[in-house]
């Protein structure tokens, strides 16, 4: 009698498992998933240390991680590769996005990087829009050592996944100023 329900059960796991595989592959692959573009928006701050337009990008996080998931995602090593979205699917957003902030940085599509304002480090939405903006510079910048410092103390226990979130994605550059410099 159980082992007709252990077999259901792997059934309906593995088609859970493919399901999911789809939709991911789906989403990553599919720009229109990334919904539309703002219109109109603006940075705040200078240089290196400028924030996105809250109007436009909030943030946005992946529903697959979650404090009682980090082990599996956020934690483990190499997980971020997992979810990162191809070059040439973030290359045409990233040009609307660059638009849409009024080339703050200047023309040149190599003056950006194209940010999660909450990173994949720490279970970021990959391509909401609500998530991602054109970062001036290129990587590494400031940004990614305070993305590299919470996410080691999400890990540890030291800080919790949403108030890490809420750090990075209120004022990321009162968050470095205030743990990483």
């Amino acid at each position: 009698m159980i082992r007709p329900f252990v077999i259901l059960a792997a059934t309906v796991f593995a088609g859970v498992v493919a399901w999911n595989a789809v939709a991911d592959h789906r989403a990553i692959s599919d720009p229109a998933a990334a919904g539309s573009v703002p219109a109109h928006c603006r940075v705040a701050g200078r240089g290196l240390f400028v924030l996105p337009d809250h109007g436009c990008t909030p943030g946005a996080v992946n529903g697959r991680v979650s404090q009682g998931t980090i082990r599996q995602t956020i934690c483990k090593r190499g997980w971020t590769r997992t979810v990162r979205p191809p070059e040439s699917v973030t290359e045409p957003i990233k040009r609307r996005l660059i638009r849409a902030y009024g080339y703050y940085a200047g023309h040149r599509l190599g003056s950006y990087e194209l940010d999660h304002l909450v990173p994949l480090e720490l279970g970021g939405a990959p391509l909401d829009l609500r998530n991602l903006w054109p970062e001036r510079g290129r990587t590494p910048n400031p940004k990614d050592s305070l993305e590299r410092v919470l996410n080691h103390w999400v890990c540890a226990g030291r800080v919790s996944l949403a108030r890490a979130r809420g750090l990075i994605a209120s004022d990321w550059v009162t968050a470095y100023r205030r743990y990483v410099r």
